[in-house]
């Protein structure tokens, strides 16, 4: 009877880590389709508690640039600049990884390698990677992360941020040149703004 028991146990904890690795295999591969030294552009939608908006990013590295009806942000890898249409101003701040996934669907990319457990759901055209935090003191404790099966673009990025969610819905990926000032805010492109430094 021991041997039994010992014998599921195994198979259980093997079926695992296979699956372990395939989710983990399959966010690799989602990650590379999004990671290049010259840039990548992608399309869009941000979903949460307060409502819904569009817009596209750029991302070089771990830079990035946003635009959407509301705001602009630029992220040089340190320094972040949020530009806020409606009352011109612009908010300089140093963002902490959990901040920077509240506008940059991307961070994943740099996130799911350590600290996080796997398991994955398939659909006849997507993988669903399910991340759950080892740790109560991440700042994410869960994301969904769904990719499609043929290109290994991520569709869709889901966090859990203490109680709410944050739904982005990516379409039009492509690789493609970008310079590095597009990560930089620059004043005179904006001459009235107001500019407030928060770090």
């Amino acid at each position: 009877m021991k041997k039994i028991v010992l014998a599921f146990t195994l198979i259980a904890t093997m079926t695992a880590t296979a699956m372990a690795q395939t989710a983990r295999q399959v966010l690799d591969k989602a990650a590379q389709t999004v990671t290049s030294e010259s840039g990548v552009m992608a399309n869009f939608k941000l979903t949460n508690s307060v409502g819904s908006t569009s817009g596209t990013i750029a991302i070089k590295g771990r830079k990035f640039h946003a635009t959407t009806p509301q705001a602009i942000v630029w992220y040089d890898g340190k320094t972040q600049w949020t530009y806020m249409k409606n009352n011109d101003e612009v908010n300089i701040t140093t963002p902490t990884a959990a901040q920077q996934q509240a506008i940059n669907p991307y961070t994943f990319i740099n996130m799911y390698r350590q600290g996080y457990k796997y398991t994955m759901n398939k659909t006849t055209s997507d993988y669903t990677v399910h991340l759950t935090a080892e740790s109560s003191s991440k700042k994410i404790q869960e994301m969904f992360i769904t990719v499609d099966k043929k290109s290994y673009h991520p569709t869709q990025v889901k966090i859990l941020q203490g109680k709410k969610w944050t739904t982005f819905d990516v379409s039009g990926i492509k690789k493609q040149p970008i310079a590095d000032a597009t990560f930089h805010f620059s004043q005179k492109d904006y001459p009235s703004a107001e500019v407030i430094d928060l770090r």
